[in-house]
């Protein structure tokens, strides 16, 4: 017969693994075999776990009660049963009665490391919750150092994560990714209950990186896993919290899961959850543009409510959502009131600050102080590019630019409402490609992302092994070590009219500006700015839709009579484009070269085939910004390498005869043209040219890639290199693709190139036809050679589009 003690240690292994009924089971037969106080404490206190987890707060508390009244107990077993006491408190809501039994437990645990690491663990978690994150955050360091005493080295690697998810709360992403990524590889093995606890707080990191679709899909798997084992607590916080990150949106989606988490708490009496759960309804109802008669006094009192808990960031989230109501409500009394009661909030999260400054905002909107309103929105971008520039990561930075989002679309309507250049300049400038203006750092050579990179490669060969699983793996391992790369903390101020107008150099500026239903083009140059209304958004849609595999199929080897009905029909779509784009713009253009700085949603428009730019020097800029600055050095173009990958016709042919126009030129082909290879020459020279097969990823455009002898040569092997070319020409399909990412940031090859200090890249966003390409390329390096421009160089090669000439879609970026 198995003795208590084994019972015990069973039902404790049931109870981690999350098979509750198994486990309170051994545990009740435990508590039957034994008459020893000590141990009667510590199954008990099992059992209360067990009671927890299984949605029966009350039983678990009752349960450590009767124990607790014994006199003759034991010092330790009293600190036991205490944290175990408060463990239910906290998940009751109950957090200052909480908190002093954590603290009497401690006291009670000196000599036990395990359970003193125990206590400072949970102790941590209910600091987090009243969002007091410097205790939280010493206490989850003390727990680490109590289980590296006591030797749990899963115990420790929890209380590190748990320390990484204080700093993420703190705004220290990169210090959270790295503290968790270590844990994850310890803990995720254990089971799949400490996989889900800790996908959880993972996806909450994935969110704020703006990772909306792998973070959402986490948390959905953490609530499904807890659901499963009947786990309704965590569920519903899996939930709330899936929530909370769908706010701003899916706000639909928002209230449909806060909805399912307060059933869950209602049913349990968790009072403070249920609160919480109330505030998260109500915010998605206010996102979503509804409104009743009695919903301030809902928020309001919800914010009296959180407060009392100490939950107060989330009540003046509460507060800020009864203002936005008010002020809808024309009740902009009431609501200027309540917002000076809530105060500035300067210690608030980032997401809580946003916030304040897009209701401040659109208060002063609907009073008509159009200069008020920008001045919120301007405060609210800083605070984001400020910790924009903590991340090293493009990944990163792009990706929690989504934050802004609704700030940098307020910016650009009212930009476009007050009617003036010099505003609408500035609000093209801050409310797209935000990470243009952080300025990049090289980061240091990570011999695992290299050796990751190098196993993904032989995977992708030809011939090589494939194992889905272990790509997945290592996609997602480089990933989120690139991630951890610190940023510069530096941001450029955007550059103003008076700062860029001197420096056009007889070339003109063109800011198209993509509102919610309105274009509108800012033609600047040295001595005018012109304002040019484009029409709504409709016409430009139609023509973008389709665009890019027109551009395919119009540059794929056909027979002729077909080639020319295809082309011609290419070339009709882009005239109709350019008559929408550039007809309207040309007068105020007039002969200058052009830098253009579309909005996201004209990415892949391939400007250097639009009638009235054919011919003309074009230069896509990510902003003027970043244009100005690249301009503050001259172009090295005294050195050239050139690679041709494998399987692509004529690409040797091409680089050989690019080549001759060089004097000394560098040429890497066949099984010469390794990945290593080709970063060792990129490294070297001036001007770089591949030719190769080229796929844009959409899923992580940094894994777009370009086909070399031993496989891809991925975006994340730019950031790699020690130095990059100034000018980097890419003769391969799709590799000048980009994905507009939330916020309109775009990502792909040639962001990759250019944040990694690349001063200019000539790509195509579809399929280059290899005869066309051949021609046109070595046209350009005949003129790069004689010391003419990348842009001005391009311009004089690209031919038309007619039934006669294959589209050549390459285009300028820098």
């Amino acid at each position: 017969m198995l003795t208590s003690e084994e019972l015990h240690r069973r039902g404790v292994v049931e109870m981690n693994a999350g098979r509750l009924s198994s486990a309170s089971r051994l545990l009740n037969r435990a508590l039957d075999r034994t008459d020893d106080d000590v141990l009667r404490a510590r199954i008990s206190a099992s059992l209360a776990y067990v009671a927890i987890d299984s949605s029966d707060l009350r039983t678990g508390l009752q349960t450590i009660d009767e124990v607790l009244e014994l006199t003759d107990l034991p010092e330790e077993s009293r600190g036991v049963l205490l944290c175990q006491r408060a463990v239910i408190l906290r998940r009751s809501g109950e957090a200052e009665q909480a908190l002093r039994d954590f603290g009497a437990a401690i006291a009670h645990l000196t000599e036990l490391p395990a359970d003193l690491g125990k206590a400072y663990l949970n102790r941590g978690t209910a600091y987090l919750d009243r969002q007091d994150l410097a205790a939280a955050a010493s206490d989850f360091q003390a727990a680490a150092a109590a289980y590296g005493e006591a030797g749990d080295v899963v115990a420790q690697a929890k209380a590190e994560h748990n320390l990484g998810y204080a700093l993420f709360l703190a705004g220290d992403l990169v210090g959270a990714l790295r503290l968790m990524e270590s844990a994850h590889e310890v803990v995720a093995p254990t089971g799949p209950l400490p996989r889900a606890v800790g996908e959880q707080d993972r996806a909450e990191v994935l969110l704020a990186a703006g990772l909306l679709d792998a973070g959402t899909e986490m948390l959905r798997g953490a609530a499904a896993s807890y659901g499963q084992r009947r786990m309704r607590q965590r569920q519903g916080e899996a939930e709330l919290t899936l929530a909370a990150n769908q706010l701003v949106f899916d706000p639909i989606a928002a209230r449909d899961n806060a909805m399912k988490a307060r059933r869950r708490f209602r049913a349990m009496g968790a009072e403070a959850w249920l609160d919480r759960a109330n505030a998260e309804i109500l915010a998605a109802e206010v996102e979503a543009g509804r409104s009743r008669a009695t919903m301030v006094d809902e928020l309001v009192d919800l914010r009296r409510a959180l407060d009392a808990r100490g939950l107060n960031w989330r009540a003046r989230a509460a507060g800020l959502r009864a203002v936005q109501v008010q002020a809808r409500g024309g009740e902009l009394a009431a609501a200027e009131r309540l917002l000076r009661d809530l105060g500035p909030g300067d210690a608030d999260p980032l997401a809580i600050r946003l916030l304040h400054r897009d209701v401040c905002s659109e208060l002063d909107e609907i009073r008509g102080q159009l200069d008020g309103a920008l001045q919120h929105l301007r405060a609210g971008l800083s605070d984001l590019h400020a910790w924009q520039s903590s991340f090293g990561s493009l990944d990163l930075q792009t990706g929690v630019a989504g934050h802004g989002v609704r700030l940098a679309a307020r910016g650009l309507a009212l930009a476009v409402e007050s009617g003036k250049p010099e505003v609408l300049f500035e609000w093209s400038e801050r409310a797209r490609m935000l990470a243009s203006r952080v300025q990049p750092v090289r980061a240091p050579e990570d011999e695992q992302i290299v050796a990751d990179l190098a196993e993904l490669r032989e995977m992708a060969a030809e011939g090589g092994r494939r194992d889905p699983a272990r790509e997945a793996e290592l996609r997602q391992r480089v990933r989120e070590r690139a991630w951890q790369h610190r940023g510069s903390g530096e941001v450029a101020d955007p550059v103003t009219l008076d700062e860029l107008q001197p420096a056009l150099d007889g070339a003109a500026l063109v800011a198209y500006v993509v509102a919610a239903d309105r274009v509108v083009a800012l033609v600047v140059a040295a001595s005018d700015v012109t304002w040019v209304d484009l029409g709504g958004r409709d016409p430009i849609d139609a023509l973008l839709g389709g665009l890019l595999p027109d551009l395919d199929v119009a540059a794929s080897d056909l027979p002729d009579t077909m080639a020319g009905f295809v082309r011609e029909e290419l070339a009709g779509r882009l005239a109709a484009l350019a008559g929408v784009l550039v007809e309207p713009v040309l007068d105020a253009v007039g002969e200058r070269a052009v830098v253009l700085t579309p909005s996201g949603a004209l990415a892949g428009v391939p400007w250097t085939l639009l009638p009235g730019f054919t011919g003309r020097p074009v230069t896509q800029a990510q902003s003027a910004t970043s244009w100005l600055a690249r301009r503050t050095t001259p172009l090295r173009s005294a050195t050239a390498g050139f690679v041709a990958g494998p399987r692509v016709p004529r690409a040797e042919e091409e680089v050989t005869a690019a080549a001759k126009e060089w004097a000394d030129a560098r040429v890497l082909t066949g099984d010469d043209a390794t990945a290593a290879a080709v970063s060792e020459l990129a490294s070297e020279v001036d001007v770089l040219h591949v030719a190769a097969h080229g796929r844009h990823s959409s899923e992580n455009a940094m894994f777009s890639g370009l086909q070399l002898a031993d496989g891809p040569w991925f975006g994340y092997d730019i950031d790699q290199l020690r130095r990059v070319p100034d000018v980097v020409l890419l003769s391969a399909c799709e590799v000048g693709r980009s994905t507009v990412r939330w916020g309109d940031e775009l990502i792909g090859m040639t962001t990759a190139w250019l944040h990694a200090g690349a001063r200019c890249v000539i790509a195509s966003a579809a399929a280059v036809n290899d005869r066309a390409a051949y021609d046109v390329l070595v046209a350009v390096h005949q003129q790069l050679a004689a010391g003419v421009d990348p842009a001005t160089a391009l311009a004089a090669a690209v031919p038309a589009v007619s039934a006669d000439t294959a589209p050549v879609p390459l285009v300028c970026f820098g």
